[in-house]
């Protein structure tokens, strides 16, 4: 059995982008929640969320063609992992790649692609949905490109246990290094289901604070 430690991190938070960004404004006592800006909430009981306001997929490597491909905790992991690989000094090369694995998950996946499409098929007819629907917003589409982006070629999954998503992943990340099956993991969580949709289902489930202060 082999020890296993975090050798770098990377962080897209209602904080701030950047894992320094977010650490700062954590020990400043910095609060993220505030007034949901990505849609109207007028008829919403829950109108706070934690949103991510000052991301560029651009500034981490993803094409302006390539981002309407793509859902949103798909740009998250990607940028996330960059940040991360940087931290750490891993460099991914022929010589190592088939032993670096990942499994970056999360518990909803590419929620506002489908909320979207949904709703231009009821509206335009079915011929209108986009052909890049199911690629973008099925759960494991933010591991796999990761390890497509990053040419990490070793085990790739995602593990869908709801909000325990990125925790069970890092658990057995660290059970995949520790019994020698890769040497290296990009692992983690990413979520982005602050849509309208979604947040009023939370709510309609007395998942969600409803005080709005």
């Amino acid at each position: 059995m082999r020890r296993v430690v975090v050798t770098g991190v990377g962080l897209i938070t209602s904080l701030g982008t950047g894992t320094e960004k977010s650490w700062d404004a954590i020990k400043a006592g910095k609060c993220g929640i505030n007034e949901i800006k990505s849609f109207d909430t007028t008829e919403s009981a829950v109108k706070i969320a934690g949103e991510v306001t000052d991301f560029d997929p651009t500034q981490f490597g993803i094409e302006k063609k390539e981002v309407k491909k793509l859902a949103r905790n798909t740009q998250f992991a990607i940028a996330a992992t960059k940040m991360a690989l940087e931290d750490s000094g891993l460099v991914i090369d022929e010589n190592n790649a088939t032993k670096v694995g990942t499994i970056v998950s999360s518990g909803i996946g590419g929620i506002e692609v489908f909320e979207e499409q949904f709703g231009t098929m009821l509206e335009k007819g079915t011929r209108r949905i986009s052909p890049f629907t199911i690629p973008a917003m099925i759960n494991n589409m933010a591991s796999g490109n990761v390890g497509i982006y990053f040419g990490a070629k070793g085990p790739n999954k995602a593990v869908v246990t709801a909000c325990a998503a990125g925790t069970h992943s890092i658990g057995d990340s660290f059970e995949m290094i520790k019994s020698g099956k890769t040497d290296a993991m990009i692992t983690g969580g990413t979520e982005a289901c602050i849509t309208k949709f979604a947040i009023n289902a939370f709510a309609n489930m007395k998942a969600l604070s409803t005080r709005n202060d």
